[in-house]
């Protein structure tokens, strides 16, 4: 069976005794969360969070420049007046360079993929505080309170990395 397909049963199952049709659009919790799309890492029940309450944004090491669109409709259509940042421990944004996907990419498809940041870093507390400051520094995004925090994928745990409210 095909993960689509268990994926289509699953939701079946979930629809079937779902009740929260009647949720508001704008998040309960007015926040905005910006995390890795690692799949070791559910933002839900790791912040205890239920449907509702806060706008969740996921990407390849949860850059806050690849968040930005999402983050301005957040604030700007849809209220949220607070972002927390989460990366993760043993993270695969630590394992290469820009010129070794780009190159992975021209090696393996023929295709030159210089034109895209893939946004890596080697210092994980650092990204955290360059990604704060990348929010802060933006005049397109709201002087909200902004926190940063390494999630522990050995442990569950989060590690407050700074707090700028």
């Amino acid at each position: 069976m095909s993960v689509a397909n268990e994926v289509e049963a699953a939701n079946a199952e979930y629809a079937a005794s779902f009740t929260k049709g009647d949720l508001q659009l704008p998040p309960q919790r007015k926040v905005a969360i910006v995390t890795c799309m690692d799949a070791r890492l559910d933002p839900a029940r790791a912040l205890g969070l239920e449907e509702g309450d806060a706008h969740v944004i996921r990407n390849a090491g949860g850059r806050v420049t690849d968040a930005l669109r999402s983050l301005i409709i957040s604030q700007q259509l849809l209220g949220t007046r607070e972002i927390i940042l989460v990366h993760h421990t043993n993270c695969g944004m630590l394992t290469f360079t820009d010129e070794a996907i780009r190159s992975k990419i021209r090696s393996e498809l023929g295709q030159n993929a210089d034109h895209i940041a893939f946004l890596p870093f080697g210092d994980l507390k650092q990204s955290v505080l360059d990604d704060i400051r990348s929010l802060k520094d933006n005049s397109l995004l709201l002087n909200v309170p902004i926190t940063g925090y390494i999630y522990e994928v050995e442990t569950g745990k989060i590690t407050l990395v700074e707090k700028n409210v």
